[in-house]
């Protein structure tokens, strides 16, 4: 038996957090102007993953107990689905 675990139409419910809590406002464009030129989600993906570490960490200020708990839970995060998201929406405003 499958058991269903997508939430709001993205893969988990860590995936669907992080775009919607931290990611949200980015501009990947300005952030990330040559991965966004090449349409390279791999590669965005990988420093999406790295900011939001950043974010959470206070550039590596924070460590403890509750920052392993957070970073268990990105470890949960669909990088490469948020970064597709993200090119196909700049596609989209660049078509409109």
């Amino acid at each position: 038996m499958s058991t269903n675990t997508t939430y709001n139409g993205w893969t988990n419910y860590a995936t669907w957090r992080v775009r919607l809590e931290i990611l949200d406002d980015m501009d990947a464009r300005d952030q990330y102007p040559t991965e966004v030129a090449a349409d390279d989600a791999y590669t965005l993906g990988k420093l999406l993953e790295e900011y939001v570490d950043s974010v959470v960490t206070q550039d590596g200020s924070l460590e403890g107990l509750a920052v392993d708990y957070a970073r268990a839970f990105l470890a949960d995060v669909n990088w490469h689905e948020i970064a597709e998201h993200m090119l196909d929406d700049i596609k989209a405003e660049d078509a409109a």
